[in-house]
């Protein structure tokens, strides 16, 4: 540990340590400026990033930003490093990184060899060097394919969580969602509900729901109640018919602390959840989300800068071996991420970075209504990640959501990615959506309702 020095011309800029050197040399943000740790000009930045570009690789493993006995999240990650995936880089600086990940050498078979030998830190360090294009660039060269019920990350695929939220969790406003969302041959990656009264007895309810449609449609996909892991621990005990374990995570202890999990509930919702073995293809059954400025709103950051943070959540969801992970980039609002030009940034850091460290990635590519931001930066955003390779995005009736109160994409928005990049949904999802009649063989929407569906329709 010590003190980072970079001379510029007649200038000698002192950063104090290697966390605020990593924070000066982020991309401005709102969230870094209000904890304070944002760099005070431009200029700094760029020497930020130049003295962050000469930092050897190795310095992450020597040098923890939180210590080691303080932080279960940084004993994770310094428990878990692989030093044998590691040797290839180890040599490298954080430039040098940069330079192999843009090459003609990384290919996707090398960097799912490197996955376990980068630590959070190491892919945070680097992301804040590169251009969003070079962020597109690597990640789109990283492969992550899950399996629980279909088959999630395959390339030339991209799914969507359905997410029928309704303020009050009202079954028939659900169900008009869910067949609205199938309709648009949304819902591969998982029909996933915000419960807005969040108690196991009404997460229970909606997790019976939702189970009768998957398997009275035998619909390919699997449901989530996005509920607190230690009800969803109770739901099990109770014989409700859980597909995927929820919790959102962060990267500091104290930030899960304020959540109301450990490391340790998340681990044994997971081996609960796996007892169940209701995956019929896999049992990639944990889903995370995330989202950068988290940390910092517990006050539970530690002095980091926020996208650091965010990486560090990363390293707690690649230990569980999720079936999803998404970064919810602009829930939280304009004091962590002020407008568009923000948001897009962290969008790309934020998968970028799940990427590299081997996670399958996706995006509720979203903002608030009080952000500087409007749909189209939400377009400009969607268009670069599902160039970048992203997993998944949300599907919601209009883009906005009537009970959480914010915008996001919505099953339109899906179908103009399918249409403009040749992309289809998960394969086995996309049989059944042959099967039902809901596209055609050239995976095309024919407009057309199912029989079944306009019943089930009628039903509500």
């Amino acid at each position: 540990m010590g003190q980072f020095k970079y001379i510029l011309g007649t200038e000698t800029y002192i950063f104090s340590d290697l966390a605020e050197l990593m924070a000066k040399a982020t991309p401005l943000r709102s969230g870094d400026v209000l904890a304070g740790v944002s760099a005070l000009t431009e200029k700094e930045r760029a020497v930020a990033q130049m003295c962050l570009a000469d930092v050897p690789l190795k310095q992450f493993l020597n040098e923890s930003l939180i210590p080691y006995e303080d932080d279960d999240v940084t004993r994770l990650i310094s428990d878990n490093h692989n030093q044998a995936s590691f040797q290839p880089i180890s040599h490298f600086t954080v430039g040098d990184f940069r330079n192999y990940l843009l090459s003609y050498g990384c290919d996707s078979q090398a960097l799912a060899n490197l996955k376990m030998g980068i630590t959070p830190e190491m892919a945070a360090a680097v992301s804040k060097i590169m251009r969003n294009q070079d962020l597109i660039l690597v990640a789109k060269k990283c492969n992550v394919v899950t399996q629980f019920r279909n088959t999630i990350g395959l390339s030339g695929h991209f799914s969507t969580r359905l997410q029928p939220n309704h303020p009050s969790d009202n079954l028939s406003g659900i169900a008009a969602s869910i067949l609205d969302g199938l309709l648009y041959g949304n819902g591969d990656a998982v029909i996933g509900i915000n419960p807005a009264t969040d108690n196991v007895e009404q997460c229970t309810r909606l997790l019976h729901m939702l189970d009768e449609v998957i398997q009275h449609y035998e619909i390919p996909t699997q449901s989530c109640v996005l509920t607190h892991v230690t009800n969803t621990l109770e739901c099990i005990e109770n014989g409700a018919p859980v597909d995927l374990v929820f919790q959102s995570i962060g990267g500091t202890q104290a930030t899960n602390n304020s959540f109301g999990f450990t490391l340790e509930h998340l681990s044994e919702a997971q081996q609960a959840a796996q007892s169940l073995k209701r995956g019929t293809l896999g049992q990639n059954l944990m889903y995370f989300e995330t989202g950068q400025g988290s940390s910092l709103s517990a006050n539970a950051h530690h002095g980091l800068d926020q996208q650091t943070c965010e990486a560090r959540a990363y390293g707690v969801a690649r230990h569980f071996d999720p079936l999803l992970v998404n970064t919810v980039v602009g829930f939280i609002g304009p004091e962590y991420l002020y407008d568009g030009k923000q948001i897009i940034r962290a969008g790309l850091e934020d998968h970028f970075c799940g990427k590299l460290l081997g996670l399958p990635m996706g995006c509720d590519v979203c903002y608030t209504n009080h952000a500087e931001a409007d749909q189209n930066d939400m377009d400009a955003l969607l268009t670069l990640l599902a160039n970048a390779g992203c997993n998944f995005i949300m599907g919601i009736p209009g883009s906005d959501d009537i009970m959480l109160n914010y915008q996001t994409t919505s099953f339109h928005d899906a179908l103009y990615v399918r249409q403009l990049l040749g992309f289809k949904a998960a394969p086995e999802f996309n049989q059944w959506l042959v099967q039902m009649g809901i596209v055609d063989s050239n995976f095309q929407l024919t407009g057309l309702m199912p029989n079944e569906l306009q019943q089930a329709l009628n039903r509500l």
